[in-house]
This record gives structure tokens, C-alpha cells and sequence, in this order.
């Protein structure tokens, strides 16, 4: 089960619960607009290769007004999936948000001891409705974004696509 009520705990140091549920409910709203129920399921390729049901919070009129750019809505739900999925694939939360124009979004790392070592870093992307190959092809782009960056630690990329749903998660070892 991949819960994007979790979101909400606080858990992540750089999602603070209010962002959380916000992003989850961009990501129910996305979800829903492709005719997806709760419990749906989302594959995962990739890094990452798994299948899980996705729960969500209760999406109303009010919800699809606020997500009503479908833009930003797949841009938020797909941070929201992709936080999750990331812990999963990688054992490390996202730790603190990056700066535009490093070529990547979140400094992901271990949580367990202060002060946070930055262990990796992720990009996120989504697709509201697209093909695999686009889904492919957005990854690749991704990975390459996230070379603007000169660092040895590990890129990862995650990609969600909504109408099937699918997420694919690759890492670029060294940029």
C-alpha cells in the first residue's frame, strides 16, 4: 500500500504535514481524473520494481477547484507519489528542498542522525495522461537534468504517469 495520507505525518523533514496533505490531495485529484478509484494500482519500474495500492484522502468539488491546473496538480501529485516512492526505493526521506537550477528537487538521506548527510538527490516529474515511451523518455531527460549538478553522490529520477497509473524510478550513479 503506498498511502498518500502519510504524507501528512511529518515525517520528511523538507514536507511539513500541511504541504504533505496538499500534495496528496493534487495527487487524488490527478488520479481521480483519470477515472481512478481508491485502491487503484501503480506500477513501479525500474530501480524501484514493485506493485502497490494507492490510497488517497477524499476528493470533493472544493479539492478539483483548488488542483483545477492540471499542470500544477501533476506536478503535485506526482512530488507527492514520488516522496513516497522514493523512501521505498531507497530507505532515505527527502530531507531538504533544492534551489532552482541545480537540475534536481530534493536532497534525499537518512534521517536517523543530526546533522542530515546528504546522501543522494531526487527529480521528480509526472505525466497526467502519456505513453511509455513518453514516460521513457521524461526519465532519460530527468537523469540528464540532474548532471547540471556537479556531485558524486547518486541521482534519482521518478516518473509518474497518472491514466495507467505507472511510476518508473532510475538512478544515475554519478553526474
Amino acid at each position: 500500500m503506498l498511502d498518500l495520507n502519510d504524507l501528512g505525518n511529518g515525517f520528511h523533514p523538507a514536507i511539513s504535514p500541511t504541504f504533505g496533505m496538499a500534495l496528496a490531495e493534487a495527487g487524488g485529484v490527478c488520479l481521480e481524473s483519470q477515472g481512478h478509484d481508491v485502491g487503484v494500482q501503480l506500477q513501479v519500474r525500474g530501480f524501484l520494481k514493485s506493485i502497490f495500492n494507492l490510497n488517497w484522502p477524499p476528493i470533493n468539488e472544493q479539492s478539483r477547484r483548488t488542483w483545477s491546473d492540471p499542470e500544477v496538480a501533476t506536478e503535485h501529485g506526482a512530488m507527492g507519489i514520488a516522496v513516497l516512492l522514493a523512501k521505498k526505493a531507497t530507505g532515505y526521506a527527502v530531507i531538504q528542498r533544492s534551489r532552482k537550477g541545480t537540475g534536481f528537487d530534493y536532497w534525499v538521506g537518512d534521517i536517523s542522525t543530526e546533522p542530515f548527510q546528504d546522501k543522494a538527490r531526487l527529480e521528480i516529474s509526472g505525466i497526467r495522461k502519456g505513453t511509455d515511451g513518453d514516460v521513457r523518455s521524461r526519465v532519460r531527460q530527468k537523469l540528464k537534468q540532474t548532471t547540471r549538478s556537479a556531485s558524486a553522490l547518486p541521482a534519482f529520477a521518478i516518473v509518474v504517469e497518472f491514466s495507467k497509473p505507472l511510476a518508473e524510478v532510475q538512478e544515475n550513479e554519478r553526474s
